[in-house]
């Protein structure tokens, strides 16, 4: 077969002396013209099974007015989700929300395999080695991960404007959710409608198993789901993110409750 290049990651440079590391582990909704669509309607990569709806605009939004660094996925996590362990039973999903994925049906080990070394693995590459990057130049990195959910699920809506997922590093996340609670129009969740402590996912294997200052944001998909949305976003986190790197205690200590993980 001949293989189109896919670069699996989108790289935002920025400047030379950030500190902060934007991550937007589900940024797109495509996929690799080899693995065609699937089997799937189009209408089912303009729902959240393909992708987060709105995180990739907020994270370049981000990017830009912070002049942060940003890495983005490139692929729909239909093919591959790229904030999976490689050992995760959800890493390629064969029923995402209902949907049957045929094209995922008949997955094997070997077909797994090529989808980790020509997409999962380059996208964790380049986060670890902008990390080392940036932590060679300066203080050692904070880690901020932009992520949404829908505002429905099983027909219950969700309360929450924006979430903040977390392990047990408080360093950024505490600060976070004070910003975001201060806000006085926000129903803030914290750890809600999902567990941050997810083993092996994006944050544990670049951030807390280095002891790293990171938080994963979640948005309300509705909230973000237009320009305008994704505008007004922009302009609440960005200063509260200028805030928060800005404080000492991000940098203070190095390692937090690093630990390798077996």
């Amino acid at each position: 077969m001949n293989i189109v290049p896919f670069p699996p990651v989108e790289f935002i440079a920025g400047d030379p002396g950030a500190t902060l590391l934007l991550v937007c582990d589900h940024a797109s909704n495509r996929l690799p013209a080899e693995y065609g669509d699937l089997g799937l309607p189009a209408a089912a990569f303009a729902r959240h099974i393909a992708y987060d709806i709105g995180a990739a605009a907020v994270t370049r939004g981000l990017a830009a007015r912070l002049r942060a660094p940003a890495i983005l996925s490139t692929w729909s996590r239909l093919l591959i989700d790229p904030n999976r362990g490689e050992d995760d039973p959800t890493l390629v999903m064969r029923l995402s929300d209902g949907a049957i994925v045929p094209g995922n049906h008949r997955v094997d080990g070997g077909e797994i395999e090529r989808r980790l070394a020509r997409f999962h693995r380059p996208y964790h590459a380049a986060i670890g080695g902008q990390l080392a990057a940036m932590a060679a130049r300066g203080p050692a990195p904070a880690v901020f991960s932009i992520h949404s959910f829908t505002n429905c699920w099983k027909g219950v809506e969700r309360p929450w404007h924006v979430a903040v997922l977390w392990d047990r590093d408080p360093r950024f996340v505490e600060p976070l959710l004070g910003e975001l609670r201060a806000q006085g129009d926000l129903v803030v969740g914290d750890n809600e409608p999902y567990d941050g402590a997810l083993a092996n996912d994006t944050m544990h294997r670049h951030c807390t198993r280095a002891g790293l200052a990171h938080a994963l944001i979640e948005i309300r998909q509705d909230l973000i789901g237009g320009e305008a949305g994704v505008a007004r976003w922009v302009d609440r986190l960005a200063p509260m993110l200028a805030r928060i790197d800005a404080l000492a205690q991000l940098h203070e200590v190095r390692h937090f409750g690093s630990r390798s993980d077996n």
